[in-house]
């Protein structure tokens, strides 16, 4: 297992391709849009409070802002706080990506029994790697086994029958259920007593906003044109998307993709050194833009060696058509 970080935060290093300059009167940087645009395609890493579910407190943003829609990044109980970043508008179409993304938990165990913390320590370390699950009766999904990867527990504290843990695990884990089945391992059962998320993907609790500072925010801007808080609480999309293996596209080619269209090798400028076929892969302008999400046709050193073919499929695309210019043709009837 790794020490202690999840995949979104393995280090990403691109490989140059192709030599290439983008033009300036086409598009822009993530961070130069219009502020009304800026909400429109941005993420708010809100700090959930304890109380309200996921879907209210994103209806509570998507009203502050005065947004048609929103969309959360993965549910968290009433009860749980932390790390819930919430995609507003437009950039509501690449919450998939980010809901799949791997989480961490603080987590307050609490075993039914007074249990050595040796022996607590050494069951932990048991429930990392790929485990098994049954969700629990109250949740979202069909109650089937299903395989969960653990990729670090770390015990921090043992105290009487209180154990205090960091847990880094694939989406969709349910972290009551490992409390639960952690103490059946240990032979006197256990419970869940408090959970707080510190990380989804990249988000983590150094960035987190608060809903009364996002209303705040608001007011400024409205009230005083004052944008320098809604910009630094509200950030472009495409920060929602750093985790993702990535290729960048040339001018050329980003209006292909924005009609649907499968990527080609010739479009490509540079791209993440460790593609894999069938990867989730997003496609990036010049300028730092999000265009679409792919499925990866080739790996890496294929996309490298070859100078034509399909390097990636179009799952979905993010950037509206039209805002880089045509740069393929219609064959004539």
């Amino acid at each position: 297992m790794n020490s202690g970080i999840l995949p979104s935060e393995y280090k990403r290093e691109l490989v140059l391709k192709a030599e290439a300059k983008t033009s300036p009167f086409y598009g822009c940087s993530p961070y130069d849009r219009p502020i009304r645009q800026h909400i429109e395609m941005g993420v708010v890493n809100l700090d959930k409070p304890r109380g309200p579910t996921s879907h209210e407190v994103t209806a509570w943003v998507k009203d502050i802002l005065e947004l048609s829609k929103a969309g959360h990044s993965g549910s968290l109980d009433p009860g749980v706080t932390g790390v819930q970043p919430i995609m507003l508008g437009k950039a509501t179409k690449v919450v998939s990506a980010l809901r799949l993304s791997g989480k961490e938990y603080i987590c307050l165990m609490r075993m039914h029994e007074p249990v050595p913390e040796k022996k607590v320590r050494r069951i932990c370390k048991q429930f990392t790697g790929p485990i098994f699950q049954m969700p629990p009766v109250i949740s979202a999904v069909k109650r089937e086994v299903r395989v969960r990867m653990i990729y670090y527990l770390e015990v921090i504290e043992v105290k009487d029958r209180s154990v205090l843990m960091r847990v880094g695990c694939e989406a969709g884990t349910y972290l009551r259920k490992l409390c639960h089945d952690i103490g059946n391992a240990l032979g006197c059962g256990a419970h869940m007593q408090q959970l707080r998320r510190t990380k989804t993907g990249p988000f983590g609790e150094d960035s987190l906003v608060t809903l009364h500072q996002l209303k705040d925010a608001y007011v400024f801007w409205k009230e005083d044109e004052d944008e320098s808080y809604l910009r630094k609480y509200i950030r472009p999309m495409e920060e929602g998307l750093s985790h993702l293996p990535k290729i960048i596209v040339r001018d050329s080619a980003v209006d292909a993709v924005c009609q649907g269209a499968a990527f080609a090798v010739p479009g490509i400028v540079s791209l993440d050194k460790n593609i894999s076929k069938g990867d989730d892969i997003c496609l990036f302008t010049l300028k730092g833009e999000a265009v679409a999400l792919c499925t990866a046709f080739m790996d890496t050193g294929e996309m490298l060696e070859n100078e034509h073919g399909i390097a990636a499929v179009t799952e979905r695309v993010i950037m509206d058509a039209g805002t880089y210019p045509q740069g393929w043709h219609s064959k004539p009837e």
